[in-house]
């Protein structure tokens, strides 16, 4: 049986109209407010459809979280959309991710805002970091960096 409570924001106040899925609790984190007449209340009024719905959204979160971490190796900002991808994912089900995900999106806007009032120290620190990775990937390649590595390792 699926009982349901007021739904509220992170501040205690109520959301209008939104209920929580209290049948949900399996362990997945606490779920987050469903809305009226949403695609994840006709998901979550039947709980082992609900169940299945949050194991498959955590799992797709999870692949793009891994992609990312596979993707550290290259060198770029390749890692950051993945990641990024994946904790939206999980922040369409679970409250958790969506506090986690709220504070980045606070954090991005707080730089970005930070960068248009003092452009020329971060167009400084942009090509610097830029500069930087470049001659870190020339330096690999014309002295064959990874060569001696897996040399001297034995690989």
């Amino acid at each position: 049986m699926t009982t349901a409570t007021d739904a509220r924001t992170t501040t205690g106040r109520p959301i209008p109209g939104a209920t929580r899925c209290e049948s949900c609790s399996d362990g997945l984190g606490k779920p987050r407010p469903v809305k009226p007449g949403s695609f994840r209340e006709r998901v979550h009024s039947k709980p082992p459809v609900a169940l299945t719905w949050r194991v498959a959204v955590f799992v797709a979160g999870l692949l793009f979280m891994a992609l990312g971490v596979a993707l550290a190796v290259l060198p770029g900002p390749l890692t950051i959309p993945p990641v990024l991808l994946g904790l939206w994912i999980w922040s369409t089900e679970f409250e958790w991710a969506r506090r986690f995900f709220a504070s980045f999106v606070r954090k991005a806007r707080n730089t970005w805002r930070h960068a248009r009032q003092h452009p020329v120290s971060s167009a400084a620190v942009t090509i610097g970091g830029l500069a930087a990775a470049g001659a870190a990937f020339w330096a690999v390649g014309h002295y064959q960096l990874v060569d001696r590595a897996t040399t001297a390792l034995g690989v």
